[in-house]
């Protein structure tokens, strides 16, 4: 079983706020509207668990600017 690495460009979000709404175990916002890591809010890429995966693949296809990579 492979994991999904998760990698966030935040210099690229435009804090439309739709990861958050599909994803919200896993991303949160900062207080202008960009993306992060709810558990680990400094860091850029991280893990995905298995029960996660289907939401935060939903999350990076809404994406309109492709600030999520998905690995």
């Amino acid at each position: 079983m492979s994991h999904t690495t998760c990698t966030l460009i935040p210099e690229r979000c435009i804090a439309c706020g739709l990861c958050a709404v599909y994803a919200p175990q896993v991303f949160d916002y900062d207080e202008e509207g960009i993306v992060l890591f709810k558990e680990e809010p400094h860091a850029k890429k991280q893990f995905i668990p298995t029960d996660e995966s289907t939401s935060v693949l939903k999350a990076y296809q809404k994406c309109p600017v492709r600030a999520i990579v998905i690995e």
